[in-house]
């Protein structure tokens, strides 16, 4: 760094000398301000805050430099690569699991080593009807049954034996013995998925139809077990409109049945086979033999959402964050330790105006804790100036 020296050509460093010598080798914050101030005109003063001088490389956060202990809900994408839609839907017929769900993947899996589990779809009945009964192999494991049976415990109260879907017939609800279920992976919905904003469309002999949850339509959710539960109904998100999702049916016309139930906290779509199999068409209509091979029924599930090309779900989040501002003053980081700063022996100023202007760019920002040890760093999107007569702001926000 340049020499500095006082009017009577007295040093710096010299008078620095002789307050230690004459201190017992000890400095206050205070006493150091008030040497170099003496050397300094008016505007190039330091300015000391509480007592001490921000010098160095390091700068502690004062009290309201620092918010924690904020949370944000985040909402995206469900799929792979934050995508909201996932419009292909590829298998493996060589799924250990078969007998029990098939995976659906966003790309081949025989072909592509970075295809993703997506989803999966599993067919369940109460009774065991659609796997092979004992009476037929000793070894069944009877598939469909321990699918309905699992489901219903991770979903329904202990008492509930049936899933229920709505029906026309107001005083009496549907009591289903089979469902279909879409189980989203883990991965994918994360905390939950985001109610009003999935939709799937399934396509079978009569037609191409499109399922929606009914959660825009309502003001209070139920909760039960499994958290949220909400109906799902035939209708549109209307995405990319001004107008809100629209309701087509709540019931099947001709069964007079709910479709399913959508349970955001699980990433679970619970499905009426029956009100689906009268809307979509003949062929999602399980198999309920109990002979060999196995039905799987399942897989039928998965043809017609194959068929549909149409799946579009979103994950929300709640996301803890943490927001430091950095704040470099007028009189702070005009000064680099870059060798390159000065030159030769006695540290002058490779430029020269750097004297009484000196000029850097700031670029990077570490967080470190009490030890100085580096927690977390922050690049700026590009060099910023610093002089005397600039101050910056920095804010770093930390999700976690």
């Amino acid at each position: 760094m340049a020499q500095i020296t006082g009017q009577a050509g007295t040093n710096l460093s010299s008078e620095l000398a002789t307050y230690l010598s004459n201190n017992q080798g000890s400095l206050t914050s205070d006493q150091i301000v008030s040497i170099i101030n003496q050397y300094l005109t008016g505007g190039d003063k330091v300015a000391a805050q509480g007592g001490a001088v921000n010098t160095g490389i390091y700068k502690p956060f004062g009290e309201f430099d620092q918010i924690t202990g904020k949370t944000e809900i985040v909402t995206t994408g469900l799929w792979s690569g934050d995508a909201g839609s996932l419009t292909t839907f590829f298998s493996s017929p060589t799924q250990p699991t078969l007998d029990y769900y098939i995976n659906a993947y966003n790309t081949d899996p025989d072909t592509d080593s970075s295809a993703a589990v997506q989803f999966a779809v599993a067919y369940g009945n109460k009774t065991g009807l659609g796997s092979v009964s004992l009476a037929n192999d000793d070894l069944s494991t009877l598939a469909t049954k321990a699918t309905y049976a699992q489901y219903r415990s991770i979903l329904l109260d202990r008492d509930d034996e049936y899933f229920t879907f709505l029906s026309s017939s107001n005083s009496v609800a549907h009591d289903s013995d089979d469902i279909y279920v879409v189980n989203l992976s883990r991965s994918r919905y994360r905390e939950s998925m985001d109610p009003g904003n999935f939709s799937l469309t399934l396509s079978g002999t009569n037609g191409t139809f499109t399922f929606i949850d009914d959660s825009g339509k309502k003001f209070d959710d139920t909760v039960g077990k499994a958290g949220r539960v909400f109906n799902i109904v035939q209708g549109d998100l209307n995405l990319g409109t001004e107008n809100a999702a629209t309701v087509v049916d709540t019931f099947e016309p001709q069964t007079g049945q709910g479709y399913g139930l959508f349970y955001p906290d699980q990433g679970l779509l619970v499905l009426n086979p029956g009100a689906l199999a009268s809307l979509v068409g003949t062929e999602i209509t399980p198999d309920l033999g109990v002979d060999t091979p196995e039905k799987r029924n399942h897989i039928k599930l998965f043809d017609s959402i194959k068929l549909g090309g149409d799946f579009e779900a979103r994950r929300t989040e709640n996301i803890s964050t943490a927001h430091y501002f950095v704040r470099a003053t007028n009189r702070e980081y005009n000064f680099s330790n870059n060798p390159s700063f000065v030159t030769g022996s006695d540290g002058t100023f490779v430029e020269s105006s750097f004297e009484r202007d000196p000029k850097t760019y700031i670029t990077t920002v570490g967080l470190y804790n009490n030890s100085s040890e580096m927690l977390a760093v922050a690049k700026t999107s590009q060099p910023i100036p610093k002089s005397f007569d600039r101050e910056i702001l920095i804010k770093i926000k930390l999700d976690f």
